[in-house]
């Protein structure tokens, strides 16, 4: 459904049915910061001549995507804008929406900049459950300039948004809160008197907000809600009635015991398929590659509290394993291949303690990526390169008509010779590389020191057969 932002609400309702609505609508709502000044957050954007902060002060929007998580201040920051532009402004709940919908508020902002040279700002909130078809009804208009758009999703919209559409917009990004700004925005809310707690005469001690400010993890939303609930249920419990407080002058407890009933168990943010997924499997690899154990554990802990799939955090330990520790350490992807299947046999919460061992055994093992460069580069021969044919000594001879063709007849049997090795090709001529440069770390020191003796074994001496000495 259509809501048309500015102007309008003043017209719809008299002073009596704003104020009931005003009296329902949640702290975190009646919260919103109305001017610029208010806004507490995103300074990387929003700071003194950043970017955004410019294109407001001009008052010459572009289209906006606004992209992070819940709570930090996406659709605020879109009413601030409402508020201050002298744009008409409408706003689409993407999910409500329809084509029919877009349509209409695309004509109407043709119609507007036509006959007054007034532009129109559309806020999309969660932009990212508009369909493709959806997204492109919005493509020439807003490269046009007829509409500007500011779009908000939670969801990584180089992903979930028409790449037309992005090139067509500037992307902010939204961090979550840091614990100053969630306390700054508590005591704001308890303080002030109109749209905030202060009419409660709330006395709330640090220990308590500092809490929330902790627990709700960078939103804002969850942080307020919290501490609505801790103060109205302790206004309920007093024998006074609201009016009493007030005239009274009442005092409202809020210690840290009334917070930790005001706020759910701290929810991990985490999206199994999104931007926390990957970068937190990102983050495990590179520490466990990095050889620092306690990150390592720490990435760890964050995607199985998120709810990770086990078998996907056993394969990333596995992948390093074999990449990053390799031949350094062989018992690397042992472990890593235990922890596997002991995940799969005992499931969580047990599967932590083998996942950990495996993740920490990586981490702090000696690191030699020299079998996956090897890998690497052959794959890329093969893949790139004229394909090499086996040499006719290395052939199958183990049926009549190879051995007629002389299949394997010249192959030398390595256990035939001292030190159970013989010089021979095993490549076409020619077509000798290099790919396996073990490294001087670990078990590949024992590994680079055996290759050596083959090369000097090449090169001084002749082989013996039947066990003779040299």
């Amino acid at each position: 459904m259509l809501l048309m932002d500015k102007k309008a609400d003043n017209t719809l309702f008299g002073s009596s049915e704003r104020a009931n609505m005003t009296a329902a609508t949640p702290l975190a709502a009646r919260m919103r910061p109305r001017r610029i000044d208010e806004f507490i957050g995103q300074r990387h954007f929003l700071g003194p001549d950043r970017l955004l902060t410019r294109m407001l002060e001009a008052d010459r929007l572009s289209s906006l995507i606004f992209y992070g998580p819940p709570g930090v201040g996406k659709t605020s920051l879109a009413q601030v804008i409402a508020n201050r532009t002298r744009a008409m402004f409408y706003s689409l709940s993407a999910p409500a929406a329809t084509v029919k919908d877009i349509r209409q508020v695309i004509a109407d902002a043709r119609d507007r900049l036509a006959s007054s040279a007034t532009r129109t700002v559309l806020f999309i909130d969660e932009i990212h459950r508009f369909n493709r078809a959806q997204q492109d009804v919005l493509l020439d208009d807003v490269e046009a300039g007829v509409l500007i758009l500011i779009g908000a999703t939670t969801e990584n919209p180089f992903f979930s948004v028409n790449s037309p559409l992005i090139s067509r917009s500037t992307v902010f990004r939204f961090e979550p809160l840091s614990q100053a700004e969630i306390l700054k925005l508590l005591r704001t809310a308890l303080d002030d008197p109109e749209r905030g707690l202060g009419k409660f005469n709330v006395e709330a001690d640090a220990m308590s907000l500092e809490y929330l400010a902790l627990m709700s993890d960078g939103d804002a939303r969850k942080a307020l809600t919290a501490l609505e609930i801790g103060v109205l249920s302790q206004a309920a419990r007093a024998p006074e009635r609201e009016a009493d407080l007030e005239r009274d002058n009442s005092v409202t407890k809020f210690n840290l015991e009334i917070a930790k009933e005001s706020i759910q168990q701290k929810t991990i943010d985490y999206d199994g398929t999104g931007d926390t997924h990957y970068d937190l499997a990102s983050a495990l690899q590179k520490s466990m590659r990095g050889s620092d154990p306690d990150a390592t554990v720490y990435w760890l802990a964050r995607m199985l509290a998120g709810g990770e799939d086990t078998r996907f955090v056993a394969r990333r330990i596995a992948v390093c394993a074999a990449e990053d520790v390799g031949n350094a350490d062989p018992m690397a992807t042992v472990l890593a291949a235990a922890a596997v299947q002991i995940s799969e046999f005992v499931g969580l919460p047990e599967a932590q303690l083998a996942l950990a061992q495996a993740a920490l055994y990586v981490a702090c093992a000696p690191k030699s990526n020299a079998s996956a460069s090897a890998i690497w580069q052959a794959m890329s021969d093969v893949k790139q390169q004229p394909t090499q044919r086996v040499p006719k000594h290395l052939k199958d001879s183990h049926y009549a008509a190879a051995k007629k063709a002389g299949f394997g007849a010249d192959y030398k049997y390595p256990h035939n010779f001292v030190n159970g090795f013989v010089p021979q090709e095993y490549l076409p001529a020619g077509a000798k590389k290099k790919y396996y440069v073990p490294k001087g770390s670990g078990h590949e020191k024992d590994i680079q020191r055996y290759l050596q003796k083959l090369q000097t074994l090449i090169q001084n001496s002749k082989p013996v057969e039947n066990g003779s000495v040299d």
